[in-house]
C-alpha cells in the first residue's frame, strides 16, 4: 500500500515547520547561553548555578536543538502522513512528559497565567498549543476526506 501523500493545511505546515522549531531553537539558546535566567526563570528562585546543573542544562538544550531538527526536517522531507503521525505522536507524548516536569512548582503553574513569567509561557501555554495543535493534526482537523482507494481488478 503506497503511503498516503497530501498537501497539508497551512495552519499546520507553519506551526509544525516554523513556528515550533523556531520556539525550540529560543529555548536551546536560553538554556546553554543563558543558563542563569533560565534556571531561575524556570524554578521562579533565585538560582546558584553549579557546574553540574549547567552540564544539564546544556545537554536539554541539544534535546531542544534534537526536537526542532527532527521537527522541521523530518516533517518537511515528507507529506507521507503515517510519518507526519508518527512523530507527532511521539512528540505528544513529550509535551505530556514536559508539563509534568514543572509540576514541582505546584498546580498553580498549569492554571494561573497570571503568576506565569516568560519562562512559564513557553513551558505550559505554548506547550498546550502544541499539544492542541497535534492533538488536532491526530484526529485529522481539517485534513478533509481520505483520498478514494482505486481497486483493479482483473478481468
Amino acid at each position: 500500500m503506497a503511503p498516503r501523500q497530501t498537501v497539508l493545511p497551512l495552519a499546520y505546515r507553519a506551526f509544525f515547520l516554523i513556528i515550533e522549531p523556531i520556539s525550540a531553537l529560543v529555548g536551546a539558546y536560553y538554556a546553554h547561553f543563558r543558563q542563569d535566567e533560565y534556571l531561575a526563570m524556570t524554578t521562579h528562585v533565585p538560582s546558584q548555578l553549579s557546574f553540574g546543573t549547567s552540564i544539564v542544562l546544556s545537554q536539554l538544550a541539544n534535546l531542544y536543538l534534537l526536537f526542532a531538527l527532527n521537527e522541521a526536517l523530518v516533517l518537511r522531507s515528507t507529506g507521507d502522513l503515517r510519518v507526519w503521525k508518527t512523530v507527532l505522536s511521539v512528540l505528544l507524548i513529550a509535551d505530556f512528559g514536559h508539563l509534568y516536569s514543572v509540576s514541582g512548582l505546584g498546580f498553580w503553574v498549569y492554571w494561573d497565567v497570571t503568576r506565569w513569567n516568560a519562562i512559564d509561557w513557553g513551558n505550559v501555554g505554548f506547550v498546550y498549543l502544541g499539544a492542541a495543535m497535534r492533538i488536532a493534526f491526530l484526529a485529522e482537523v481539517g485534513l478533509g476526506a481520505p483520498a478514494a482507494k482505486t481497486n483493479k481488478k482483473a478481468a
